[in-house]
């Protein structure tokens, strides 16, 4: 029977904190999607709380220092992708861009490296 073999540590190192390498379309996405999965959890559980509570309050510093490093982590997935598709990294400076980052995920997400 195969095994499913699961990430080491310094891949998922790798995979969100290196601008070094490449990443395929599903590595991109896959990644954007855990991205966004750990960037709403603190924001969703921060809704649940009452406001002004010491509990929003630690909710809040958590989705702070989960935005920041989604940023990062974000910009790093596409970087990586944007050198998959032979552009320069620099070009993920685009995802900053409101209407334009959408598109530029889709592209990143469809065409082939």
């Amino acid at each position: 029977m195969d095994r499913i073999r699961l990430p080491e540590k310094s891949d998922l190192t790798w995979l969100f904190f290196k601008t070094s390498g490449r990443v395929s379309r599903a590595a991109y996405f896959l990644g954007g999607l855990l991205v966004a999965i750990v960037q709403a959890f603190p924001l969703y559980r921060f809704t649940l709380v009452p406001e002004g509570s010491p509990e929003s309050n630690m909710w809040s510093f958590i989705f702070f220092i989960a935005f920041i490093g989604s940023l990062w982590s974000n910009i790093v997935l596409a970087v990586k992708r944007l050198h998959d598709l032979d552009k320069p990294g620099i070009a993920a400076l685009v995802l900053f861009v409101p209407v334009v980052s959408i598109v530029a995920f889709l592209v990143l997400c469809l065409f082939p490296g």
